[in-house]
């Protein structure tokens, strides 16, 4: 017993080394070879596995499970992501999901503080915006526009700006859709589902997330409507499959 007892510590032991190994290499990768204040237009390569390989090991150990579904609907080439936002998890999620096609989300400045992971986000051509000021805000949907043209990295963005409290979809901020316009990719429409439970179950409890690729409009399509038609027609697609937005229009009526 008491040799299984030492076999069993150091087995413990020994897997906290490795953690701790593994968090000094992401430190050094993150502090000694990235700037922190420039905003980096080409994707790397290994900055990208840095971002997926830990995600996935936390979501295992996390026990979060994801079901997805309209996957045969991703186009081929580049393109902008507009989803629902409920949690902090739901870019942690999507870009465990569509891990090949290198999404770059638009993102609030603050995120890019986290320790570590804010400076990897960098290399992986993720853009800070501004939300108080639109002429900054533009500034960075023209770097959107170009990171597109070159095929560096698809778009992601939240166009409700921020998180949802109560899971309900907030209004659009049509602007962010100018970058599929000017960019001339399609749109793709996805709902995020159960994010909002995983800080609660979080490691401990099951949890199960659904995330559904809803719809792809196409960039002719995207380009020939209005700023604010096309966010109004993204926002109608998402309600459509949200239940909490069925139950407003069943109250509604």
């Amino acid at each position: 017993m008491e040799l299984i007892l030492k076999i069993l510590g150091f087995t413990v032991l020994g897997f906290f080394g490795l953690v701790l190994l593994y968090l000094g290499f992401l430190a050094i990768c993150a502090y000694c070879f990235v700037s922190p204040k420039k905003e980096y237009d080409k994707n790397s390569r290994f900055y990208r596995r840095l971002l997926y390989d830990p995600t996935s090991i936390v979501l295992f150990f996390g026990r979060v499970h994801v079901l997805t579904t309209g996957l045969e609907k991703m186009p081929e080439g580049r393109f902008l992501l507009v989803s629902n936002h409920r949690s902090n998890f739901d870019p942690i999620v999507t870009w465990h999901v569509l891990e090949k096609y290198d999404l770059a989300y638009i993102s609030k400045f603050e995120n890019f503080k986290v320790p570590i992971w804010g400076r990897i986000i960098r290399k992986c051509c993720f853009l800070g915006i501004n939300r108080t000021d639109a002429r900054e805000g533009l500034k960075t949907i023209i770097k959107a526009v170009k990171l597109l043209k070159a095929d560096e990295v698809s778009i992601g963005i939240y166009p409700e700006g921020t998180r949802s409290k109560d899971a309900r979809l907030s209004q659009f901020h049509a602007g962010s859709f100018k970058t599929a316009q000017q960019a001339g990719v399609p749109v793709v429409v996805m709902t995020v589902r159960g994010t909002e439970k995983i800080h609660k179950n979080f490691p401990f409890r099951k949890s199960n997330v659904n995330v559904d690729i809803l719809e792809v409009i196409p960039a002719e399509e995207a380009k020939a409507l209005k700023t604010q038609e096309l966010s109004e027609k993204v926002r109608e697609i998402m309600r459509a499959n949200l239940p909490e937005e069925k139950d407003v229009e069943i109250q509604a009526e």
